[in-house]
Parts: C-alpha cells; structure tokens; sequence
C-alpha cells in the first residue's frame, strides 16, 4: 500500500546515508579552510582535546576514534611538529605518553573556526540554524547510543 509507513529498518539505512554524506561534505568544506600540513582528522583530534579535556594516552584516543594506534600516532606526531600538542612522559610507566593541546593548538582552533565562519553564515541564509536546533537533542541522544553500543557491540542489547 502506498499509505504504509516506511520501514524502521528502512529509515535507518536512509538516515545513516543522509548522515555519511553530510559528513563527506563537511569534512571536504572544512579540508579546504585548514592550512596546508594539518588534516581534518588532525583537527578533530584538536577538538576531541578541548572537548573531553586534555591527558589522554594515543591508546586511549585511538579508542575513541575508532582508529589503529599507528593512525593516532601519526596524527599526534604531525600536532606536536606543528606546536598544536605537547606530549608528556606517563610518570607512573615512563613508556606511554599523555597529550596536552598548547595554547597554540587552542588559538589554531579558534582560527579555523573562523576560517569556517563564513561558510557557517552561507549556509543559514539557506537553511536556519533553527531547524537544525530542534534536532540537536536527538542526535545527541543516537550518539550516545551508538558510543554505548562501541563499547559493548553485541547486537542483542539488553
């Protein structure tokens, strides 16, 4: 019937489309407003620091990417080249390492923000921040799912 609600399953596959495209489209935005040498995934490293607070282990950070350490390492020696982190010796192991943003990589989050800034406002002549308010809470509420179920990925969760 023409009248019958779409599918759950169906709904989900168009949403997480709709979002990885969102997300290719973004990411290449951005990618144009970062200077040469820094990548996005570089940068949200950055914001990850800022966000959750600074002292993490490259471990621990490839975790919360979802990324192999090699990745993460990578990332975070192409941050502390540029003066963005600092790295600091665990004292408790002295083999692993914690991760400080400097206040050079909190003035470079800043200035990318503003890089971006212009194409932020494009974007509300065309579509109202608004709309995109009302829908804030539930994709927090799905991130947060999707964190949990990261953590515990059995596919019958209880």
């Amino acid at each position: 019937m023409p009248d019958d609600p779409p599918a759950p399953d169906d709904i989900f596959s168009a949403f997480f489309l709709e979002v990885g495209i969102l997300a290719q489209l973004s990411r290449a935005l951005f990618s144009l407003r970062l200077p040469p040498g820094i990548s996005v995934s570089q940068f949200t490293v950055l914001n990850h620091l800022v966000r959750v607070g600074d002292g993490g282990t490259p471990l621990q950070l490839a975790r919360a990417f979802q990324v192999p350490k090699t990745s993460m390492t990578h990332s975070l020696t192409v941050l502390e080249r540029h003066g963005l982190i600092r790295l600091a010796p665990n004292p408790l192991d002295g083999r692993s390492k914690f991760t400080f943003i400097t206040a050079e990589g909190r003035a470079f989050l800043q200035a990318s923000r503003a890089a971006l800034a212009p194409d932020i406002r494009a974007m509300g002549d065309l579509f109202p921040a608004s709309r995109l308010a009302g829908v804030l809470p539930t994709l927090t509420e799905l991130r947060r799912i999707l964190d949990a179920m990261r953590d515990d990925p059995s596919p019958d969760q209880t």
